[in-house]
């Protein structure tokens, strides 16, 4: 097969299992964790839209696990999560709460980040973090309000509008904004199916999924995830299992 038709095959496989997942029912509990309660904290846009927020700002340099169930364990060590009692929290005792607790590998930086999170939500958004994604804007535009957090930067802002567009069904005016995040998952998979090279960097394969689907290109997000951690390990993949299979460059070659 020609390798330029296979790979728009490929491209189309991808996007439509992309859609098919934006356009799934909003499950009851978007899953972060293995903790329920945490996840349900992070869920409950009517009363704790913050928690989300909070839980991407803490997402740097550490597993996304841990740094997803810090609101959780700051919500058990105050007994409450609600915004007036964070409110409350001084910088000093959110860092007593971090070092004390081993919360963070960065105790010190996240426990300000986490303070900044909470006086932005305040100022700029009148307590309710509901207030940066409400009201159908622009991908862009929450794109860069994430960005305006202390700690976050383009891969997690990005991140963050794409749960919030595929996972949440948030309503937005368009998805052009929206990047793939260059997880390991997704590295591998573009580089088995011959979209980039193995050694590319994370614009390269940023860019290329610019260059696939330009109105959406985080569509290939969790279409690529899904191969990765399911078939296409590592080690040993289980090409025979994946719906690639008589696609995937790795297997033509």
């Amino acid at each position: 097969m020609n390798q330029e038709k296979n790979l728009t095959e490929i491209k189309e496989i991808l996007i439509k299992r992309g859609n098919e997942l934006l356009n799934e029912k909003k499950v009851d509990l978007v899953r972060f964790t293995d903790n329920i309660e945490s996840d349900k904290l992070m869920n409950d846009f009517e009363n704790t839209p913050h928690a989300y927020v909070l839980a991407c700002v803490m997402d740097r340099q550490i597993k996304a696990e841990r740094a997803w169930q810090i609101p959780y364990r700051i919500s058990t060590l105050i007994g409450s999560f609600k915004f007036s009692d964070l409110q409350k929290l001084s910088l000093d005792k959110l860092k007593e709460y971090f070092n004390n607790n081993s919360l963070h590998r960065f105790n010190e930086t996240m426990a300000e980040n986490f303070y900044e999170t909470i006086q932005l939500i305040h100022k700029k958004y009148d307590g309710d973090a509901v207030n940066i994604w409400k009201d159908n804007p622009k991908s862009a535009t929450i794109v860069r309000r994430f960005l305006e957090f202390k700690g976050i930067g383009i891969k997690i802002a990005t991140m963050a509008t794409n749960i919030l567009a595929r996972d949440f069904k948030i309503p937005m005016q368009d998805h052009l904004c929206i990047d793939i995040s260059p997880d390991v998952q997704v590295r591998r998979v573009f580089w088995r199916i011959g979209f980039i090279d193995k050694d590319s960097n994370n614009d390269e394969l940023i860019y290329c999924a610019r260059e696939l689907y330009p109105g959406y290109p985080g569509i290939f997000d969790l279409s690529a995830w899904e191969i990765g951690r399911n078939w296409c390990r590592p080690k040993n993949p289980q090409c025979e299992k994946c719906y690639l299979n008589n696609n995937c460059q790795k297997n033509l070659e």
